[in-house]
């Protein structure tokens, strides 16, 4: 903000008389001399006269040590104000027009106060409540233009209108009204219980209408009688209520004024319906304040206006169902005839306008689908419409929805009331706007628009900056140039809504070009037209949602439906990898494509490909990112630090986001692993406020969760992202080079120009399945029986990997399993296949391989895992529950305790060994988590449970002894399938997943103990 200029400072301290000053507040000043003014100080109890005041210096001083100083310092210890706010208070009685009135908080923040200071003076006066209420919708007001928040929330819902912003003064109150009302002063107070009393504020001072979308509705008198608030934001507690009106009677009608002189009303059940008809075009509609909501005010609006036609457009459930029997058996006293709307079964209004890519029309055949009832038929059945009307009322359907879109095509009319025959017949003819030509900078955003009347050319500029339709601030020229006289312009840059603005531009306008000034203003107000329209256009196209929903034809469904219910669909993927031109790699493009998939989970994976220069690790990842659909993945070359906050609400949401190097996101590596971890990012940033000029905090909030893949080139990775992410290694084996040489080779072939071709059908193909894929929630019933290895805090993470890929696993099949229901919730059940599956491919992405043992160790733990074997069996005891010393290794395996001593290192430092304390003396165990895996060559995974010992589990729930029938022992139960004449096939037993009651379950494989039993073997 500038500083105040040392010359103002001096005028003010000088021209503002203090004794003026102190006799606005009420002190009486009496003279006591010469040049001395005494009364009582208004800043403690003075019962004898103690404050002075110099008029000849400007000065005051209290005698009982209240300090003193200028006017400037009075008036800031008197109103409890900043220093700036004081000089704007007292430029004010120079006449001096300053900025916005502001409120200074203790802490140093400022924000513009809600009511200039002065109108609340006594302590029986106070702002009338309608006064009151239309400033606080003001602010509202602004805070809905300035913040697109609420503009999505109505977008998205087919309800928003920029001329219904303007109309309707919608708002938004995001809770930061209670800084607009100084806490500290008795004005403040004042004002802040008025508040509390009209219902703004609670007793709490919490706003009443926090997180909602504020429609002012207005009485007769154009005067706010009560605010109705929608709430907008998500994770709201459970009960909150989502629709709030202030506390008292509901004393007027919404668009009552649009209703006045109109034949045909439209009467829906909520406001939001209401609004969706009005920005669909349909003009004459009001709403009732829910289904029991019509009011003395509504039938008060109705004997005035005397409607010929009422067109009830009430939701289509029970509750709504019922209002209409009463409501049609009231309107049918006064002689009113009543339609019903025919909306969809448990629809409403605004579900029928969402759900359409036309919304006019679909609301349009909503009221001409719509028939005469009486109260009985609506008793009995309540939407039994005839889908053939006859002729007849063919005819006055037809001119009755005319009748209604009538005023949408008036849109130079005033939009607060539909003009009737009347009105349209006094309008003068519109004067025509003149053709505008675009231009089309590198942004793609029209920024730039010429206007031609004759000899006369108009430029306009800056268009696209105005988000806000508080402000139109262009560059604007008028260039002239009749023949053979020399070109004359006039170029300045001006706010289009401010009226001073353009007097000021026409007037030098006229001077530079010659021109009268009628003449300057028609063409300047044929120009405001249209760049209004160009403003509209680009704010629609702000707040639109970017997400766009892909309509499958129906042959791209079955098509996609027919790939998901593949018995073989994981080959499936594979194989179309191939054949898209990705040779090799095959447990990388799998878990890569799982990984994706992944998206749609709560907790999705997060995937980093690690390679050396030129291994192809770029393009694996453009390789799976081309199966997911186009909509759901977002690819960046390198990210700053802060650019995650601010991306919007949903962007990130269910979708990929691809990096293409981890260098180039390493400064937004905090913000990757919060949104990895928390699901969310949330950052508090300082910004401008656009009315006052001043920094306020703003609050930025990005949800989740969302699917991270990454490449590096880098052999030490953050550990902390190593800890989130599965790293898959490119294969740089010599054979894979040779692989990759001979597709390049054939790309070149006649053969391989077909392939590409057939490229893009294989992936819109998956592409279109992957659109097919909800997102489910997944329930393992053999979660309590898998095992993992837990001899480390980062097993607490992997576990959770390997868990999601099942979960994955099972929601990529979800069209090959029955979606179950429990409690209203739909699920999938994982299977033995999907563990099996994941055990397989955990073991290769988690795993690790016996060759990076020295060739000596890797001997001494395959002896080990022999002595360990033998002993477990001859003391019939778990693994994992058996302990050796060094001493029983060395007198088993006959090595020298030197060689042993190193070697068993180098085993418990690659944790294949476990070391406790033993429970006598200072001595250690040994406990063997390595459970004899890999010894094929292949990677592995310590500490997984084999999917064969479920597979052969037995389950026996009619255990003899407990019912009539007995059960015969032994029946086998394979992946939850009742044996071979035992029930119906597919049938999952009531406990799957449970402990099995006939059966022991089988002990957890290399998994490490609690710690009572840690003790070590005698």
């Amino acid at each position: 903000m500038p500083r105040i200029p040392d010359t103002e400072l001096q005028r003010i301290k000088c021209e503002v008389k203090l004794s003026d000053v102190c006799r606005d507040y009420g002190i009486v000043l009496h003279p006591t001399g010469p040049d001395n003014l005494m009364g009582c100080c208004p800043f403690h109890d003075d019962r004898a006269p103690s404050f002075g005041v110099t008029p000849s210096k400007n000065l005051w001083n209290c005698l009982a040590g209240c300090g003193g100083g200028d006017n400037l310092q009075f008036v800031m210890r008197k109103e409890g104000v900043s220093f700036r706010h004081a000089v704007e208070l007292l430029q004010r009685k120079l006449g001096v027009a300053p900025s916005a009135p502001v409120l200074t908080t203790r802490q140093g923040t400022a924000h513009p106060v809600l009511v200039e200071p002065g109108c609340l003076r006594t302590a029986n006066d106070e702002l009338a409540d309608h006064a009151l209420l239309k400033h606080v919708a003001d602010f509202y007001h602004q805070t809905f233009c300035n913040d697109p928040k609420a503009m999505k929330y109505l977008e998205a819902r087919r309800c928003f209108h920029p001329e219904a912003a303007k109309v309707f003064r919608l708002g938004y109150a995001n809770r930061t009204l209670g800084y607009r009302v100084p806490a500290t002063t008795a004005e403040g107070k004042k004002l802040k219980a008025q508040l509390q009393r009209l219902g703004i504020l609670r007793a709490s001072g919490h706003e009443h209408l926090t997180g909602s979308v504020v429609f002012p509705i207005l009485d007769a008198h154009g005067n706010i009688a009560q605010m109705y608030g929608r709430k907008i934001t998500s994770g709201l507690r459970e009960g909150t209520p989502l629709h709030l009106y202030l506390p008292g009677e509901h004393r007027a009608v919404w668009n009552a004024a649009a209703l006045r002189g109109q034949k045909e009303w439209l009467v829906c059940e909520a406001l939001i319906d209401a609004l969706t008809f009005w920005c669909a075009g349909f003009r004459n509609v009001t709403c009732a304040y829910g289904v029991n909501g019509f009011t003395p005010a509504h039938w008060q609006l109705l004997d005035d206006g005397k409607p010929e036609r009422v067109i009830l457009c009430f939701d289509n459930d029970d509750a709504g169902n019922a209002a209409a029997v009463k409501l049609v058996e009231q309107l049918a006293a006064k002689g009113v005839r009543v339609l019903r709307a025919k909306l969809p079964p448990g629809k409403d209004v605004n579900d029928v306008a969402r759900e359409s890519k036309n919304a006019q029309g679909a609301l349009a055949a909503v009221i001409e689908q719509g028939s005469a009832v009486a109260s009985t038929a609506v008793a009995s059945a309540p939407l039994a419409t005839s889908s053939t009307p006859e002729p007849a009322a063919k005819e006055e359907s037809a001119s009755r929805v005319a009748e209604t879109l009538s005023p949408l095509a008036a849109s130079s009319e005033s939009p607060g009331a539909a003009a009737g025959p009347a009105d349209t017949a006094a309008l003068p003819p519109a004067t025509p706007v003149p053709d505008v030509e675009q231009r089309e900078p590198v942004n793609g955003h029209a920024d730039e628009a010429t206007f031609t009347f004759g000899e006369r050319a108009w430029r306009v500029r800056g268009v696209a900056k105005n988000l806000s339709f508080e402000t139109l601030r262009v560059q604007l020229r008028l260039l002239v140039a009749p023949p053979s006289v020399e070109a004359r312009f006039h170029l300045d840059t001006l706010d289009l809504c401010n009226a001073k603005h353009r007097q000021n531009f026409v007037a030098q306008a006229r001077d530079e070009t010659g021109l009268s000034a009628d003449i300057l203003k028609r063409d300047l107000g044929q120009v405001l037209l249209k760049v209004e329209e160009l403003q509209e256009q680009h704010i629609r196209e702000t707040v639109e949602p970017q997400k766009k929903e892909v309509v499958l034809q129906d042959d791209e469904r079955e098509a996609a439906l027919a790939l998901l219910r593949d018995p073989k669909l994981l080959d499936r993927i594979l194989a179309d990898f191939e054949r898209c031109g990705v040779v090799g790699e095959q447990t990388n493009k799998l878990v890569g494509y799982l990984s994706a998939v992944s998206r749609k989970l709560d907790e999705p994976l997060a995937v980093i490909l690690q390679s050396t220069s030129a291994a192809g690790k770029s393009s694996l990842m453009d390789a799976i990112l081309a199966f997911v659909p186009e909509e759901e993945r977002i690819k960046y070359s390198a990210m700053t630090g802060q650019s995650l906050y601010y991306l919007g609400d949903a962007d990130l949401q269910h979708k990929v986001l691809a990096i293409v190097e981890e260098e180039g996101a390493e400064r937004a590596s905090y913000a990757l692993k919060l949104l990895q971890s928390e699901g969310e990012l949330t950052i508090a940033s300082t910004g401008k406020d656009p009315q006052s000029g001043r920094m306020v905090t703003q609050e930025y909030h990005v949800e989740g969760p969302v699917m991270i893949m990454l490449t590096t080139t880098a052999i030490d990775l953050d550990e902390e992202l190593l800890n989130r992410c599965i790293v898959l290694t490119v294969d740089e084996s010599r054979e894979q080079t040779r692989a990759i040489h001979v597709l390049q080779r054939e790309r070149e072939t006649l053969a391989g120009m077909l392939l590409k071709l057939d490229r893009d059908a294989t992936l819109r193909l998956h592409r279109n399945a992957q659109r097919l894929l909800r997102p489910l929630r997944v329930v393992n019933p053999f979660a309590q029986r898998l095992t993992f290895l837990d001899d480390r805090t980062r097993t607490r993470r992997d576990h959770m990997k390997y868990l999601t890929l099942i979960r994955t696993l099972a929601l990529l099949h979800q069209h090959q399993r029955p979606v179950k229901n429990a409690n209203g919730v739909s699920y999938l059940e994982a299977t033995l296949d999907d563990i099996a599956t994941a055990n397989r491919l955990a073991s290769e992405v988690l795993g690790r391989s016996l060759d990076e043992l020295p060739p000596q160790t890797r001997r001494l733990l395959l002896l080990l895992d022999e002595f360990v074997r033998a002993e477990c069996e001859r003391r019939k005891i778990a693994r994992a529950d058996y302990r050796c010393s060094r001493r029983d290794v060395r007198e088993h395996i006959r090595w020298s305790d030197t060689a042993l001593k190193v070697h068993l290192h180098r085993l418990e430092e690659m944790e294949y060994l476990l070391v406790h304390r033993a429970k006598r003396g200072q001595g250690f165990v040994y406990e063997m988590l390595y459970g004899g895996e890999g010894q094929d060559g292949k990677p592995f995974v310590m500490g997984l449970l084999d999917t064969e010992c479920l597979r052969t589990a037995t389950y026996d729930e009619q255990r003899s002894g407990q019912n009539a029938a007995q059960s015969a022992p032994g029946q086998a139960v394979v992946s939850g399938q009742s044996a071979p004449g035992q029930g119906e096939p597919n049938t999952v037993p009531p406990n799957a997943g449970k402990a099995l009651p006939a059966v022991e379950p089988p002990p957890r494989k290399n998994s490490r103990p609690r710690k009572e039993e840690t003790a070590g073997v005698s």
